[in-house]
């Protein structure tokens, strides 16, 4: 190769993220006609067209997806040996963060943390998609920079902080026919409850507890997600038990009641974690601290 221009390599590196030509250029801080032109120098230096446009965007080949780490890897020494030379800069930054969340974390975190970027970093955008089991590969490519929630699945190979500590609350209508502020055992085994099976949320604890209790709730609905649960149990005879910080969201929106469960149930911490391999990116670290400084103070249970 007579030339590789490092712009291109940055270009390279954002689109295997991104899968996409228009949202890499918009991390760079460039034109999207200039990260096109880069890619296509870069499809001659490498007689291979690198990436193919898919209904799921621009889609790695075989060869980009085995240059790719040996590419990421040598832009990450090359910006230590300059002195972290590409600082971020969050007042000026153009950069898309992609997070793996928990629909928990969306509804009880994301508006301050957008409330905060706004200020503090008004060029900013964050893309959110549900914690799932493709997140490990996805933050280990780099196309996830952060997954935020409860993952013991990720070991070897990535970082974790953890951000607050959750226990448990259970949720009923405010006008419910047979409670009114205390929970007993009896009630909560005798009504109808709706369970909630999202990824990453820490809520597979719950039944375990129960089972070792020797007690079974009696389920009557199931949901995929969090989103719609208030609305279902301020409506109904339903009870439902929620992560604290949640409920606490939720009886403020709601005409729910916030209960004590009548048995003891554990907690868990509510973490971030990232790739070794990002560890050292200044964006990612700037993103982490930011997610640290917002609800570093979430964990006073109560």
């Amino acid at each position: 190769m007579a030339k590789l221009d490092l712009d291109w390599l940055h270009v390279f590196v954002e689109v295997y993220k991104t899968q996409s030509v228009s949202r890499a250029a918009m991390a760079l801080g460039i034109e999207q006609a200039s990260a096109s032109i880069a890619l296509n120098k870069l499809r001659r230096q490498f007689n291979d067209p690198l990436f193919c446009r898919t209904a799921l965007g621009m889609e790695p080949t075989p060869k980009a997806t085995d240059i790719y780490p040996q590419l990421q890897s040598a832009l990450a020494s090359i910006d230590l040996a300059r002195g972290n030379a590409r600082l971020f800069d969050p007042a000026a930054a153009r950069r898309v963060f992609r997070l793996c969340m928990t629909d928990i974390s969306e509804i009880v975190l994301l508006p301050q943390l957008i409330n905060y970027l706004q200020v503090a970093a008004p060029h900013v955008s964050i893309e959110v998609d549900s914690i799932s089991p493709d997140s490990r590969r996805r933050l280990e490519s780099g196309d996830a920079d952060l997954a935020v929630g409860f993952m013991p699945q990720l070991d070897s190979g990535f970082y974790q902080q953890a951000l607050f500590a959750q226990d448990f609350v259970c949720l009923a209508a405010q006008n419910h026919p047979r409670i009114k502020g205390k929970l007993t055992r009896s009630n909560f085994v005798r009504e109808g409850h709706v369970g909630v099976t999202s990824l990453g949320t820490g809520h597979a604890v719950v039944d375990k507890s129960l089972a070792k209790l020797g007690l079974q709730r009696r389920t009557v609905l199931r949901v995929p997600s969090f989103l719609g649960v208030a609305t279902v149990v301020a409506q109904t005879d339903l009870l439902v038990i929620v992560p604290r910080q949640l409920g606490d969201l939720m009886a403020r929106q709601h005409a729910v009641q916030i209960l004590a469960p009548p048995v003891p149930l554990p907690t868990y911490k509510v973490k971030q974690h990232w790739h070794e391999r990002f560890n050292a990116d200044a964006g990612s670290m700037w993103m982490r601290k930011t997610m640290a400084h917002l609800f570093g103070q979430l964990g006073q249970l109560g």
